[in-house]
């Protein structure tokens, strides 16, 4: 058995707190114990770059229709088995070699391309922390907002590191059960929550994504719960997208999600109190329009990625009956 040496140091970055000897790499695959110091294995190398509509991340609450600067590192928290993304998400920044580029290239591109936003997407933003705060820093500076796209697998102290930075976040909350996110995540639910209660705590704007998986996290006590927990907790004024699945990874023997399912989801978070539920992934009648949640009144038309009308401006309140809707409008 290995032993801890006094050049060992352990990574507070996520809930897994990885004790790594000098040359080991941590979970994520991201960083390294160099010498008693940990650092990032490969520096400001990202794998994925896009400009992406806003509602792509998604993000319906969060100035419809603009456009989103997309970056990514390899790496991630997490080992979910129906991950789209495994090919970077489960390797390292070793073995995904991107391209060096640094906040200042971000800055540079977000210009060049008159993007309102930068989003830490595709894999884990908060596995490449470092990355991630660097250009958060940079982008503030611009003026630009930044948003986060994460499973919310982290600790108190790297959320509360980004937050003051983080202006919008969509968490992927994959279950209420912790069962669920040790058999099929290789994680726990606690730490999920908490990110979101910390997030919200710091005023950042919050969205919820729950991908219904056949048989694992679908059930109608499935959805209750988790639809409980979002109505009580960020409230139910807070986005909440249900997102259909399909066979990938090491789930290609699991069916896709039915739009049935998918209905079966809103009307019950609906029912429950939830203001704005959308579908996602899957083309429902109205499943990615904004209402008013009082009024009933259509706020934002949409077919896909697509604004189709924008009612709401830069007020964020409702053109018929005043109310405001919780987002960034302007």
């Amino acid at each position: 058995m290995s032993s801890v040496t006094s050049q060992s140091v352990t990574c507070g970055i996520c809930p897994r707190g990885c004790v790594l000897r000098p040359g080991e790499t941590g979970f994520c695959g991201v960083r390294h114990n160099l010498d008693g110091r940990l650092v990032p294995v490969v520096p400001e190398e990202i794998c994925a770059l896009a400009i992406d509509p806003v509602e792509k991340k998604p993000f319906y609450h969060v100035t419809p229709g603009a456009a989103v600067y997309s970056v990514a590192c390899a790496g991630c928290t997490l080992r979910c088995r129906h991950c789209q993304n495994a090919d970077i998400s489960w390797s390292g920044t070793a073995a995904v070699r991107g391209r060096r580029h640094s906040p200042a290239d971000v800055v540079r591109d977000l210009r060049q391309h008159d993007c309102r936003w930068v989003a830490y997407t595709y894999s884990e933003p908060f596995a490449w922390l470092e990355y991630t705060l660097a250009c958060c820093r940079a982008v503030c500076e611009t003026g630009a907002g930044n948003m986060l796209v994460t499973s919310g697998y982290a600790s108190a102290a790297a959320v509360r590191s980004v937050a003051p930075l983080v202006a919008a976040a969509n968490v992927d909350l994959k279950s209420m059960n912790d069962r669920f996110y040790r058999e099929v995540c290789d994680g726990a639910l606690a730490p999920v929550l908490r990110t979101i209660e910390i997030l919200q705590a710091a005023g950042t704007h919050l969205e919820i994504t729950n991908l219904l998986i056949p048989g694992k996290n679908d059930s109608d006590a499935e959805i209750a719960a988790l639809v409980e927990w979002v109505k009580t907790h960020p409230g139910p004024e807070t986005p909440l997208h249900f997102s259909a699945f399909y066979p990938t990874n090491q789930m290609q023997d699991v069916p896709p999600t039915s739009a049935a399912t998918l209905r079966r989801a809103c009307k019950l978070a609906r029912e429950a109190g939830l203001h704005h539920v959308y579908a996602g992934n899957i083309e429902l009648a109205d499943g990615s329009n904004t209402n008013c949640h009082n009024c009933g009144a259509l706020l934002v038309s949409r077919h896909r990625y697509r604004v189709l009308e924008n009612r709401v401006g830069q007020t964020g309140a409702c053109p018929q009956c005043g109310t405001q809707i919780r987002g960034i409008w302007s």
